[in-house]
């Protein structure tokens, strides 16, 4: 995996996708910045820019993701799999559907995918230093690029969806007091039903995460 690092940026995002679309780069890749000035969250939101907390992209190409993983479920996967590597530093972050990251009942991070050509691009923030307000930090003190270097080898793994899929389904009872957004409302996810792509079922109607 090439990585760069970056003192600022305005989304790690926009500019991975930016050097891709110039041919600048060859795939995997990945950039980090110490801080950016415009990262995107869910729903085209800005993700706060508190200096010195997690902000990376990184791009794989389609034909490197494992063969049983959906497009739709990729979301899920990446973001699984970068909280089994906090678990490995001793954090108790757990994963909220589809993709965002929780300290007890408070949001320390997320995950956004998008695909552009033949290759999938994930971006991350995470508040591993400090947070704002109506957030929380990371329950742990770690190394930025240990992270960073820990997870993309739990990723070269390449585990299956089934496998990750299988241990997510038993935690996703955590879900239950928590809310996701469909068509732009607060839907609840009470009583909501996991399926084995990593949809939910809510009152009868199936929602997949779309970023």
């Amino acid at each position: 995996m090439q990585i760069l690092y970056l003192e600022s940026v305005d989304s790690t995002q926009k500019y991975l996708k930016e050097l891709i679309q110039e041919g600048e780069i060859s795939l995997p890749c990945a950039v980090v910045a110490n801080s950016q000035t415009a990262g995107v969250g869910s729903r085209g939101n800005l993700w706060s820019q508190e200096r010195g907390n997690l902000f990376l992209s990184f791009a794989l190409p389609l034909q490197d993701l494992p063969k049983d993983l959906k497009l739709e479920s990729a979301s899920i996967y990446f973001s699984y799999i970068l909280k089994e590597t906090l678990l490995e530093f001793g954090s108790k972050v757990w994963l909220k559907w589809p993709n965002d990251f929780y300290v007890k009942n408070q949001k320390v991070g997320g995950m956004i995918t998008n695909l552009h050509k033949e290759s999938l691009i994930c971006g991350v923030g995470l508040n591993i230093a400090k947070a704002p307000e109506n957030f929380t930090k990371l329950d742990v003190d770690l190394d930025r690029d240990e992270l960073i270097k820990s997870y993309f080898i739990n990723i070269k793994k390449k585990s299956s969806w089934k496998q990750v899929f299988s241990k997510y389904k038993l935690e996703f009872y955590r879900n239950q007091n928590f809310y996701t957004h469909s068509k732009n409302l607060r839907v609840s996810l009470e009583g909501a039903s996991l399926q084995s792509d990593g949809s939910v079922v809510i009152n009868g109607e199936r929602i997949y995460s779309l970023r």
